[in-house]
């Protein structure tokens, strides 16, 4: 089990960011949240969790423990698999998803892409008592940058295509949003309400 990693970032988009370290570059994917909090570093380091499946090891990474730790509580759910848990966990951060579970707020779970009513009270049924004994701490979440439109429209374009929506349905969302929020958008609430529409 590999517990963190901690070294130079070498690239970095909303889907995955790669970290050199020992002269050995780790790609890892990583949820908006975590997204949202990583700056232009040189140097940074993500609590982290490999997954492996007969065709493939995947590095997922998380900027707080917190956020780790209800990832791992999705994924221990029959039916969640760690590409849902992400889905969630990029539309809700800790702190919401915590409050959503405890509350058996099922309607803002349900809300999530590709979330059904069976998943999401599978998800409340299963975590509430757990999260009631182990609270999640408070978490800041910081604003992003604000970029370009077009810079922003083709990131958020691109990571909504690899969470597994169809580019004409993702584009359609996108720009439906952009209209309706204006310019000044952040990526990550960009992608966070097209997650909801697409």
């Amino acid at each position: 089990m590999i517990a963190y990693i901690e070294g130079k970032l070498t690239f970095k988009d909303p889907f995955f960011v790669i970290i050199e370290t020992n002269g050995i570059g780790y790609q890892i994917r990583i949820s908006l949240q975590t997204y949202s909090l990583i700056k232009d570093e040189e140097k940074i380091k993500l609590h982290t969790y490999l997954h492996i499946k007969e065709d493939a090891h995947t590095l997922f990474g998380f900027f707080h423990v917190a956020e780790k730790k209800i990832f791992l509580d999705l994924i221990s759910i029959s039916g969640v698999g760690p590409g849902t848990a992400m889905v969630i966990i990029s539309s809700l951060n800790a702190e919401e998803l915590s409050r959503a579970i405890v509350q058996e707020d099922v309607r803002t779970i349900q809300s999530i892409k590709g979330i059904g009513l069976k998943t999401a009270q599978r998800i409340v049924l299963e975590l509430k008592d757990k999260i009631k004994k182990e609270p999640v701490g408070n978490e800041t979440t910081l604003n992003l940058t604000k970029s370009s439109h077009n810079l922003i429209r083709g990131e958020a374009l691109s990571a909504l295509i690899t969470l597994g929506i169809a580019k004409n349905v993702a584009e359609k969302s996108i720009d439906s949003i952009i209209k309706k929020e204006g310019d000044n958008i952040s990526l990550e609430n960009l992608i966070k309400q097209a997650l909801k529409t697409a």
